[in-house]
């Protein structure tokens, strides 16, 4: 491994001292540092850069590997702008939960140790992808979730679904979401979806306050080619694609499948889907 890009966050509480003190040990370690300009001018405030490469979100450089510094939020974004070129993504923890991160900040040099050395896997994780027949989305890959949302209305959103090309239902209710395995701890959970491991093959369908007993989550096969009618009394409805909001207009179809590539996610050989839920969901603990 000699090439790494960084992505971070400017809003982030850590100090960027401790960043930088990082980022100078892997060069010590021989490795070429790229770092998003924006997240290099935070950590320099523009001064003391020599030694680092920076460059734009829109051309990433070719990297043995993603650093992602930060939160799931900073993953995500990382995910967006790299998962298509094939790389894999490392997370270090600068924020809160840090989920779908490998470790925190004050752990990071093992961390590093470990990929240096060879000790540890890559998950290959489902991103999905959507498609409006009437506007283009510009970011249309999410690796957590697509979500169906209403916009300037708190009236109820009608939304007639097809599953393979048959009709399953029409939902009702605030919106519906289309979650990966790897979302199902993140908004998908939060309206009472199902945890599903993150490297499973599939999708969910979760409705978001719906206005039927009968409306409930509903698990399917990750190839299913998902098509969704929204109605609403606005003239739009909102498209939130891991947090990243687009406006469809009223009436149009948008359609979800698997995306082409995935997300290669780094983990430490340590690391394993119980502990996760045991560490970071407090799974199974009882407070009395």
């Amino acid at each position: 491994m000699k090439q790494l890009v960084i992505f971070g966050n400017t809003y982030q509480q850590e100090d960027p001292a401790k960043v930088l003190s990082l980022l100078h040990d892997l060069r010590q370690r021989g490795l070429e540092i790229a770092v998003e300009v924006d997240y290099l001018d935070f950590l320099t405030s523009g001064n003391n850069r020599e030694g680092f490469i920076s460059f734009e979100t829109s051309a990433v450089p070719d990297a043995d590997m993603a650093l992602s510094l930060g939160g799931d939020g900073t993953f995500l974004t990382t995910v967006m702008w790299v998962a298509r070129l094939g790389m894999p993504i490392l997370g270090i923890n600068l924020g809160h939960l840090g989920y779908l991160t490998a470790g925190r900040l004050d752990e990071s040099s093992h961390v590093i140790d470990d990929v240096l050395a060879g000790n540890f896997r890559i998950e290959e994780r489902t991103m999905l992808q959507v498609a409006c027949d009437q506007v283009e989305i510009p970011h249309p890959w999410a690796l957590n979730e697509i979500a169906i949302l209403r916009h300037d209305t708190s009236s109820m959103l009608d939304m007639e679904t097809r599953l393979r090309t048959h009709e399953l239902t029409t939902y009702r209710g605030d919106g519906l979401i289309v979650s990966t395995p790897t979302g199902s701890t993140a908004y998908n959970m939060s309206v009472g979806g199902p945890i599903l491991e993150p490297t499973t093959s599939c999708l969910v369908l979760s409705p978001i306050s719906p206005h039927s007993l009968t409306m409930r989550p509903l698990v399917v096969r990750d190839d299913s080619e998902i098509a969704v009618r929204t109605h609403s009394r606005a003239d739009h409805y909102e498209v939130s694609i891991d947090g990243e909001v687009t406006l469809c207009p009223t009436g149009s179809t948008l359609t979800f499948s698997r995306a082409p590539h995935c997300a290669r996610v780094i983990q430490c050989m340590s690391n394993n889907f119980a502990n996760t839920l045991r560490q970071k969901l407090l799974w199974g603990t009882d407070q009395r």
